[in-house]
Parts: C-alpha cells; sequence; structure tokens
C-alpha cells in the first residue's frame, strides 16, 4: 500500500495527465500542489513509484505518465463515489420513460447519455448472441434473388441476415422451410443451432426430404453462423473525445483504434471477464 505522499504524487499525475495528455514533470507537480515538499523529493518518490509499476516514464519526455496499474489505484481508491444532481437525474428518468425502440437503438441512445452524463466518449458493448435462446423466427422474400432472415432472440437482439437464392425458388419451399427452421431452431441457443449446421442439415433432410427446402435452410444456417459472430458496440461523445487531446494525431489514432470493432470488444469484454470497472 502506497503511504501518503506517494498517493498525493499519484493523484497529482493522474489528474494532470487526464486534464492535458502530457506527461507531468516532478517540477511541474512540486510547484503547483500542495505537498510542502521539494522538487527533488517528488522526483524521488515518482522514480519509486515507477519501479512498483504505477508510473512510466516515455522515452521522449522528461515527465511521466499513469500505468494501468496507476489508473486501477486511482479508480479504486482515490475517485470519490459520484452522484447525479438533479438534472441529471431528470435526464435519466426520461430516457428510461421512453425507451421504447429497438434494442440496438436504445444501446445507440444509452451510449450518447453515458456522454452526455460524464463529458467523456462512451463505449457500450452489446449483448452476446453466443447464449441468447431463439424465440422467433421469419424467412422473407424480398425479390427473386433475395430474402431476409429475421430471428428475434431472447436477450432483445433482432438478427437478421440477407440471403441470395436462384429464381426458381418457389414460394412453397420457402415456407417449408420457415417450418423447418422454426423447428430445428425455436427455444434453442442461436450458438448450437448456428454451430450444429451439419446435424441440422441431416435432420432437415429426414424431415423434409425436398432438396430445395435442405438448401435454403442450409443457406439460412450459414448466414446465421456469420451474424453470431458479429458483435456490435456503440460509440458517443466522439465530439468531447477530440477536444480531449491537442494532438490531430493522438485523436486520429484514437478514432482508427474505434473503428477497429474487433480490437474494442475484446478489450472490453477482457476487462469484464476479469472484473475490472
Amino acid at each position: 500500500m502506497l503511504d501518503d505522499r506517494k498517493t498525493a504524487i499519484l493523484r497529482a499525475v493522474v489528474e494532470e495527465y487526464i486534464a492535458t495528455a502530457q506527461p507531468v514533470g516532478s517540477a511541474h507537480i512540486a510547484n503547483n500542489r500542495d505537498l510542502a515538499v521539494s522538487s527533488a523529493t517528488v522526483r524521488n518518490d515518482m522514480a519509486a513509484l515507477e519501479r512498483e509499476g504505477y508510473l512510466m516514464h516515455p522515452h521522449t519526455s522528461a515527465g511521466r505518465i499513469p500505468t494501468d496499474k496507476g489508473y486501477r489505484f486511482f479508480v479504486d481508491n482515490l475517485v470519490p463515489n459520484g452522484s447525479l444532481g438533479s438534472i441529471e437525474q431528470a435526464k435519466v428518468g426520461s430516457f428510461f420513460e421512453t425507451a421504447h425502440f429497438r434494442l440496438e437503438e436504445t444501446l445507440q441512445r444509452t451510449s450518447m447519455l453515458l456522454a452526455q452524463l460524464t463529458n467523456y466518449a462512451s463505449v457500450v458493448i452489446g449483448p452476446t448472441a453466443e447464449v441468447a435462446v431463439v424465440r422467433s423466427v421469419q424467412l422473407v422474400r424480398l425479390s427473386s434473388h433475395h430474402m431476409t432472415v429475421v430471428v428475434v432472440l431472447s436477450n432483445g437482439a433482432v438478427e437478421n441476415a440477407q440471403i441470395e437464392i436462384t429464381s426458381d425458388v418457389l414460394d412453397d419451399e420457402i415456407l417449408q422451410a420457415n417450418a423447418e427452421l422454426q423447428r430445428l431452431m425455436i427455444t434453442q441457443p442461436l450458438s448450437d443451432v448456428a454451430s450444429h449446421r451439419e446435424a441440422n442439415r441431416n435432420a432437415s433432410k429426414e424431415q423434409t426430404g425436398v432438396a430445395g427446402v435442405v438448401a435454403l435452410c442450409e443457406k439460412v444456417l450459414s448466414a446465421l453462423d456469420r451474424v453470431r459472430n458479429d458483435e456490435n458496440f456503440y460509440v458517443g461523445g466522439v465530439a468531447q473525445m477530440a477536444e480531449a487531446f491537442d494532438a490531430v494525431e493522438i485523436v486520429r489514432n484514437v478514432l482508427h483504434t474505434l473503428e477497429q470493432q474487433y480490437v474494442v470488444v475484446t478489450l472490453v469484454r477482457d476487462m469484464l471477464n476479469r472484473g475490472v470497472s
């Protein structure tokens, strides 16, 4: 556990770095914080904090910046529990009173609300479809060469996928395929349905005996297997994030990272699995 002075210095470094996005030097801390110690003492304590893994020293600067461990200590021990004011509480109340949208729209609006309440960019991860149970499945012909499958899941998500078909597919075959998919999928986890395509194909052959119906079912299951592996995330408050950095290159790098959907989702899910908040 850190002593009081090191704790105060770590707090100062984290707060200064959050405010400026620039490495923090010992002289700046000594001159701008009420620590009643010399710059040399602050420098020695910052070196100790670096050895203990709370700070790091970028090669291009004389200052230091927090590490993940430093941020974690700051969040766990130094940030007071916040409370919402009356205006913020009214915003949250209004949000839930009107939150009658599709899940995807609700999550997007949630990211925007969080950004408004915190003045930071926010990232909201959608629920995983891996363990969600299928509640409904429907095939809809869009044209002579295209149809869509719409699947409603128990977690509130609605998955859909576009499927190419040949012009000779009959409406009756689509109806039979829809009935067969309902038999195979409803009450089953989407992950089980999509990953057991071979078994489901054989079951469809035995059940229908119609090659066109089996082919349609196979296309649907293949499309759903791709959808199952897609994970959505929703970003709000990008403008606030851009304003937090003076350097255009930093903003560009952060925005580029947010575009890497797989990276962001994997990072956040890993943090959640490790109990990091």
